[in-house]
């Protein structure tokens, strides 16, 4: 598994960086293509399916499950899964630094968590310059159909997300 945190520290410190450095699209690249295996699997695959989540995931608890399709910048690389997480199907994680769920946490179809950025400054953004920032989702929380969550959002313990919501601060 691609080691991230040491070959690209930028992604997860919460600097300014450019996305588009060619080792880093092709490490991006590369854990794409378990989540394309993944997409690709039928219903009946489910040992294949946790197989593959265990692979490409950087956390994978006891009993999670992540109904296909998933799409994630840097394939789930960065998105940890406590005990018992169920994630509906069509959940888009932009991946770019870490994504936590907590344990018995359940996600609605077509979810977004967004953990990246981009400047507000003009002249930095015509760079296709970014930063990211991680998202925390407690334990035992409920993240209705077609919420987004955006970049450095923490969702307590317990929390109940309403279908649709835009989340922007804790």
């Amino acid at each position: 598994m691609i080691d991230t945190q040491a070959l690209f520290p930028q992604l997860h410190g919460g600097e300014i960086y450019d996305p588009g450095d060619e080792a880093m699209i092709q490490a991006q690249l590369e854990c794409q293509q378990l989540l394309y295996q993944y997409n690709a699997t039928r219903p009946d695959q489910g040992p294949l399916r946790r197989q593959l989540l265990e692979q490409m995931l950087a956390e994978a608890g006891e009993n999670c499950w992540v109904e296909p399709p998933m799409h994630a910048n840097w394939g789930g690389r960065h998105l940890h899964l406590g005990d018992w997480v169920y994630i509906n199907s069509g959940l888009t994680a932009v991946d770019d630094t870490h994504i936590y769920i907590g344990e018995h946490t359940m996600i609605g179809p077509n979810v977004t968590l967004a953990s990246a950025a981009h400047p507000l400054s003009p002249a930095m953004r015509e760079k296709g310059l970014q930063y990211n920032q991680p998202i925390h989702i407690g334990r035992n929380c409920w993240i209705g159909a077609g919420a987004i969550l955006l970049p450095g959002v923490s969702v307590g313990d317990n929390s109940v997300i309403g279908a649709g919501s835009v989340v922007t601060k804790d």
